[in-house]
Parts: C-alpha cells; structure tokens; sequence
C-alpha cells in the first residue's frame, strides 16, 4: 500500500510537473527578426611598401535568431555596405569601388541579467564576406574580380525592451579575415589577415 501511494505520488508530481513545464512554454516566444544600421571599420593591411586603406562608410544589417531556449539561441544574418578599397602599391596608386555583402551564422548566448529593461548577450560564429568591384568609372581596376572571404564574427549588445515584443538593439561585431586582393597581382601580397569593426544600433522584433 505504502509502495502504491508513493508510485501514484511520484506519478501526479511527474504529471504536474510537465504541466507546468507545458504552461511555461505557452508564453516563450522562439522567433526574433532585427533590423539595424550599421558603421564599417576596416583595419589597414601593409606589406612590402604596399597599403590598402578600406574608407569607414555605412549599411545595414538583417537577421533572424531562433530561441532554442532562454539562454541560448541560433542566429542568420545578411549585411551590406559600399565602400573603396584604397591601394598604395609601387606601382601606383588605386582605388576599387565595391559592394561588401556578409552572410553570418553564429550561436548567441543571452545572459540572465535584467536591469532597468536591458539585457545584454554575447555571440559567435562564422560566415563570409563577398568583394564585389562595382565597375563605376573612377572606382574600377582593370581585372578586378569578385572575391570571398570567410570570416571569424564576434561580438555582444544590449536589448532594451520597450513592450512586450519591441527592443531596441545596440551592439558591436567584429569580424576577422583576409584582406581583398580581387586576384590582382599588384595585390598579392597584401593577402592577409585584418579587422573590420562594425557597430550598430536598430530594433529587434520578437514574437
């Protein structure tokens, strides 16, 4: 008898266990999209008497996190910007006008910390960036091809919630790579590794 009531015990307490479980998740939102405006900083890359100075300019950037759970969850992202890749190289002087696409995955870990509506995260992950010359007169190079490069990304923000649904977003990404040569041989030797910092601010939708 004894055995029988705590099995029937156990098996109301596992019941209303899940059920509370159950309840919780009724009111989780898994899906967020975000929006943001964003800066572009790009570390210069020298080697043998050859600069390349990428110009700071602006974009956007748009993506999609699943919330696998409240602490965890699975981001996409799509970026672009315009920018001219200045190159000062022995043999002259130039610059190439391109179209700076970036396709990121990367796992953000929401930290349990709430104050005053603000809760700040951190992520990581890996993506590319894609060099596409525009071809605008003034801004050409004779030969200059399109070119990817994987990227390592990090970074961390802050959302401030304004509703239930509504943040506004403030967050830094870095991003490390190779340096464009767009399989020009002046710029051969410029192939290595440098740093794009890019901050921004926008609002994350999440439902």
């Amino acid at each position: 008898m004894i055995r029988a009531k705590m099995l029937v015990s156990g098996l109301l307490g596992a019941v209303l266990l899940v059920a509370s479980s159950a309840k919780a998740q009724e009111g989780f939102m898994r899906h967020e999209v975000g929006i943001q405006g964003t800066g572009f900083f790009t570390k210069d890359s020298q080697q043998n008497g050859t600069l390349q100075h990428s110009t700071g300019t602006g974009g956007f950037l748009v993506n999609y996190r699943f919330h696998i759970n409240g602490w965890l969850a699975a981001e996409a992202g799509y970026g672009y910007d315009r920018n001219t890749q200045q190159n000062f190289t022995p043999g002259g002087n130039f610059g190439i006008q391109t179209n700076v696409h970036q396709a990121t995955g990367a796992l953000v870990v929401n930290i349990p910390v709430y104050v005053a509506r603000m809760r700040p995260y951190v992520l990581a992950g890996a993506g590319a960036l894609v060099f596409d010359p525009t071809g605008n007169p003034g801004g050409f190079v004779s030969g200059a091809q399109q070119q990817a490069r994987a990227a390592f990304v990090y970074g961390g923000g802050v959302d401030y919630r304004l509703v239930r649904h509504v943040a506004v977003r403030l967050e830094y990404r870095g991003f490390v790579y190779n340096s464009p040569t767009y399989d020009i041989p002046q710029l051969a030797n410029l192939d290595r590794i440098t740093h794009r910092a890019e901050p921004s601010v926008g609002f994350g939708y999440r439902f």
